[in-house]
């Protein structure tokens, strides 16, 4: 790994690291130089992403970790600042789909596991990073919300509610540490070509791809390069910020 790479000596953590924008941004991350921990609820995920970024040169490990349990988060902090020396960068990433279902039909087993992972699981996640970044005497941040945390969508109310939580709970939380040298953001990406979309055929990915004035879905890279953005010194003047990168699709 280049020792002058934009994050040298810098530790990242990224939960849900085993795939998707998780996997994008732990490779981006390595590349530039950081140590990562690759968390990720599925072992052998984060285990296939942590050798391939072990084949690069770069140091990384994977943590099996469940961001709705405190005390597992907690370990995975704890055993990453231990084996990589510190923390210095934290992405906010896990995330589950919510089915299509109308308000008045949605059965409370299913608002709870989305809830719970998709926001009370950011909460955890930064719960338990932030006293180790503060160690460090600074750091950043980055939360994945969701096209939806901005706008609504019908059949989609508890993704759309837990996201739009993960936007409030970025303001506050960035409020609550900005003079501590702690910078919070978020991003908020569009449909993106990932595992999350293994359920939809061909026409509902074409339909998805269409709702984009740019034409067609996300690659995960892309939301990575947004991510490293946020988290280099380069953003040292922003915090409390969600960036949209949806394709256009919010503008309209």
């Amino acid at each position: 790994m280049k020792p002058d790479g934009e994050f040298s000596e810098r530790v990242a953590m990224v939960t849900g690291g085993g795939s998707g924008i998780g996997a994008s941004t732990c490779e981006l991350l390595a590349r530039r130089g950081a140590a990562v921990a690759v968390v990720d609820f599925d072992y052998d995920s984060a285990q296939r992403v942590a050798n391939a970024l072990q084949g690069i040169g770069a140091h990384a490990l994977a943590l099996q970790a469940d961001v709705t349990d405190s005390d597992a988060m907690e370990r995975a902090v704890a055993i990453a600042t231990r084996v990589l020396g510190g923390l210095n960068m934290a992405v906010n990433n896990a995330g589950i789909p919510s089915p299509c279902v109308a308000v008045g039909e949605l059965d409370m087993d299913t608002w709870n596991r989305v809830l719970a992972v998709n926001l009370t699981g950011v909460f955890l996640s930064m719960r338990h990073q932030i006293p180790a970044l503060l160690a460090n005497g600074h750091g950043a941040i980055v939360n994945v919300s969701s096209l939806l945390g901005i706008n609504g969508m019908a059949g989609r109310s508890a993704y759309a509610a837990a996201k739009h939580g993960v936007v409030g709970l970025t303001k506050s939380a960035a409020l609550d540490y900005a003079g501590q040298g702690l910078r919070i953001n978020a991003v908020a990406p569009g449909y993106v070509d990932t595992p999350l979309l293994k359920g939809r055929n061909s026409a509902e990915r074409d339909a998805l791809a269409d709702q984009h004035p740019i034409g067609r879905l996300a690659q995960p890279e892309e939301i990575a390069e947004t991510i490293a953005f946020l988290l280099s010194r380069r953003t040292s003047f922003i915090t409390g910020q969600t960036y949209l990168v949806d394709g256009g699709f919010s503008a309209r």
